[in-house]
């Protein structure tokens, strides 16, 4: 579900301590730039005062205990989640529709980030980090960001992603339509296969009859690939654009020991040739991505949804089916409406054969605090079996 490579800036930051100009290079697989003005901090700077200066978009070089860091990263983002109290205090403003909702939850989301990534850790060539009481990272750091060759500076929020990512990628996780114990391994950047409910629409679809051949567009982790080499496939292609998904997902599938049924290729949406079923799970929501994860979230401007539906007809053989695996969100909150959607499939000449619905059971579409809860509890997870006219 991945297509798109993630950004690693890879620009200078600099500061002064004491009378000494310093310098590092600065990475961001968010694509934030480095920041302009940095000071030095330490177990001594006050919570006020940190939030303070990040809020006006001064970084904090940390030059403390790494927990303490930690701490204050925590501080901060209770300020930046708190309401706003005396002059700042007004009635929040009242979106004029789901989709200015939304629009303005991801305005305040991006402005959280900003001010969070603003606590930033110094690191050595080698991936250690020269705090006290801090852990040893370099595993996480080499799959996420590759082989470093001189220091740098990196936010102590991406770091703490870039652990849990390893985390995930360690563990795994259970996909009950894998057969018993069998997990997927997400990498860093790549989307896990957390949403059970799409994964059982496609262990449970009826297969076209007699389907020998089937394309995964857009594999990410190779979970759906995996799904239907276990449901009997005997031939697989899985494509994608990112080089790290198509490695997680060629490590998954040798993992599952179905590296033989399913290739793993290089393409922009289709491979060569026809197929019995081709099966794409596009990012659900129009929009445009901000961190590397965000591309399996955001489409922008709908491109792999369009490119799939108008394509997708030209790829398939006689009798074939093509599946889209597709949330209705984005029409609940007013990102793309129905008649859109049935408009590129019209114009790509597929007609539906069947549509399979199921409810999203994450927990933010029970949380009513959410600021998106009434988009999110209307929510409907489909898969279209689409043929062509």
């Amino acid at each position: 579900m991945t297509l798109a490579t993630p950004t690693d800036t890879a620009t200078r930051i600099h500061w002064r301590e004491g009378d000494i100009e310093h310098s590092a290079l600065w990475r961001s697989q968010s694509g934030m730039a480095a920041p302009k003005r940095v000071v030095v901090a330490n177990d001594q700077t006050p919570a006020d005062t940190a939030y303070r200066l990040a809020c006006e978009g001064t970084a904090l070089l940390w030059r403390g205990d790494f927990q303490n860091a930690r701490q204050l990263l925590q501080a901060l983002a209770r300020r930046a989640d708190a309401p706003p109290k005396g002059k700042r205090a007004r009635a929040p403003k009242l979106p004029a529709s789901p989709a200015e909702a939304f629009h303005l939850h991801r305005q305040a989301q991006s402005q959280r980030a900003r001010t969070l990534a603003m606590l930033l850790i110094p690191f050595e060539a080698d991936y250690s980090i020269a705090l006290r009481r801090a852990p040893e990272v370099a595993l996480a750091c080499n799959e996420a960001y590759g082989r470093a060759d001189e220091p740098f500076v990196a936010s102590l929020r991406e770091l703490l992603g870039v652990i849990g990512a390893h985390e995930w990628r360690k563990n795994g996780v259970d996909v009950p339509a894998l057969g018993a114990g069998a997990r997927i391994h997400p990498w860093y950047g790549v989307f896990s296969p957390i949403r059970g409910e799409y994964l059982q629409l496609v262990d449970q679809a009826p297969l076209p009859a007699g389907a020998a051949r089937a394309f995964d567009i857009g594999t990410g982790s190779g979970v759906l690939a995996a799904i239907l080499a276990r449901r009997g496939l005997p031939q697989v292609v899985a494509t994608d654009m990112d080089p790290r998904a198509l490695s997680c997902a060629r490590e998954n599938l040798q993992r599952l020991q179905l590296e033989r049924q399913v290739e793993v290729v290089q393409a922009d949406l289709f491979p060569p040739g026809l197929a019995d079923l081709v099966v794409c799970n596009p990012p659900w929501l129009p929009g445009r991505p901000s961190s590397a994860i965000e591309h399996a979230i955001y489409d922008p401007d709908s491109r792999m949804l369009k490119g799939f539906l108008l394509g997708v007809g030209a790829h398939l053989a006689a009798g074939g089916e093509a599946w889209l695996i597709l949330s209705d969100l984005a029409e609940h909150l007013g990102l793309r409406t129905r008649e859109q959607l049935l408009g590129w499939c019209a114009d790509g000449g597929l007609a539906l054969i069947e549509r399979h619905d199921t409810r999203p059971v994450h927990p933010r579409a029970s949380d009513a605090s959410d600021p998106l809860h009434a988009a999110r509890s209307a929510e409907i997870t489909s898969l279209w079996r689409l043929r062509a006219r």
